[in-house]
């Protein structure tokens, strides 16, 4: 299997093409590597594909885009051709004979490197997280220090401060849309934003710490009504751009993936340790 695997990663890797950081494969190119020799049949599996994207709710056009065709052995006269994704690809080798060798190796190596993108864009996507939470976090103790000598100086006032906010984006209580979303009364509304709520919870906190500053606004009323005034715009912006604060799903925990993170270090860190002690061995 680990022989099937590395050819798969010569042949079709091999036939990938790049472009302003993007990657793409040929039809042309990739029917005799999938064992097709009628030109005919295989435009029948990306028409099969092709309704398989859409059927996945993606758009087609991402995936499967039409190409010029070129004289070739296989393709005869210039017909239609097609520049294709690695998720196209999968669903071509997904929508023909398994019966066929190629078609079958090429299922299992298409289907492993989609998952393995998959898993890699769901990482990017917790360290955006990860990021704007711990931005978020930096703001909010930037400007609790700056309330703090203007007139808004316990824990409690400043929980009041912040709901206020939350109160103008969400058109509810944090009490409320924790509630709503499922959340524990005990954990942070911020744990389970998306990298966008974070964002511009952030950017809510930023302008109001910009504007009493620059204002040198006083007293726990004023400092309310700049911060309810900086969510009110943010949420315009938001709705503007057709994003509904309120009907946002919650995304997992962050504290679920920081110890998921965590754990894969120690993992890491352990592995990296057994690799010494072998080579430490040896060497004696």
């Amino acid at each position: 299997m680990t022989d099937i695997i590395a050819f798969m990663q010569k042949t079709f890797e091999g036939s990938r093409h790049t472009q302003d950081n993007f990657e793409f494969w040929i039809a042309r190119e990739l029917m005799p590597l999938l064992g097709y020799t009628k030109r005919e049949r295989f435009l029948d599996a990306i028409h099969r594909s092709q309704e398989s994207c859409k059927s996945s709710w993606k758009i087609v056009a991402e995936h499967f885009s039409p190409a010029p065709g070129k004289t070739s052995a296989q393709w005869g006269r210039p017909k239609e051709d097609f520049y294709l994704t690695r998720y196209a690809c999968y669903l071509i080798a997904m929508n023909w004979d398994t019966r066929k060798p190629e078609i079958a190796h090429a299922q299992n190596y298409f289907a492993l490197q989609t998952r393995t993108q998959e898993l890699y864009q769901q990482r990017r996507e917790e360290d955006k997280r990860l990021s704007a939470r711990g931005k978020l976090k930096d703001t909010e103790t930037k400007i609790e220090e700056t309330v703090y000598f203007r007139g808004i100086t316990t824990q409690v006032e400043f929980a009041t401060f912040k709901d206020a906010k939350i109160q103008v984006m969400y058109e509810m209580s944090t009490q409320n849309l924790k509630k709503q979303r499922n959340i524990p009364e005990n954990r942070a509304l911020a744990d389970f934003d998306n990298e966008v709520e974070l964002k511009a919870k952030d950017f809510v906190y930023a302008m109001t710490d910009h504007n009493i500053k620059t204002k040198n606004i006083r007293w726990k009323h004023n400092l309310t009504h700049e911060l309810v005034t900086s969510a009110k715009a943010t949420r315009q912006a938001l709705l503007q751009k057709g994003i509904v604060p309120e009907s946002l799903s919650p995304a997992e925990d962050l504290k679920i993936i920081a110890k998921r993170r965590e754990e894969e270090k120690k993992i890491l860190e352990k592995n990296e340790k057994n690799k010494i002690k072998k080579i430490t061995k040896t060497l004696i």
